[in-house]
């Protein structure tokens, strides 16, 4: 399981443009194979801070799900509504076991 925490902050007067571009992102990369799990978040203090939760079942899952046609279409919405370039951490999973998800 390889666990992509994506930060992006946008412009105050995208956040909801933001949000319907990554709600249709979300709802299509869930129904990806690869993918776990897909959450999206928006920060309680900062609107304009969100990140994205994205649990793949292996390292290629990644590669996959940015081939897609609704990730292209996604990324080439919102970048222009960041206020900087979104970036990423890997993580490796402990739990909850991969065997569950």
């Amino acid at each position: 399981m390889l666990v992509v925490q994506v930060n992006v902050h946008v412009k105050e007067d995208q956040i909801e443009k933001f949000i319907e571009a990554t709600k249709e992102n979300v709802n299509n990369s869930i129904l990806e194979s690869g993918v776990a799990r897909f959450d999206f978040y928006q920060n309680q203090q900062d609107p304009a801070s969100f990140i994205l939760i994205e649990a793949y079942r292996d390292e290629n899952a990644p590669v996959k799900h940015k081939e897609t046609e609704h990730y292209k279409k996604w990324k080439a919405a919102v970048e222009q509504m960041m206020t900087e370039p979104r970036f990423s951490i890997k993580y490796s999973n402990i739990l909850p076991s991969d065997e569950n998800l």
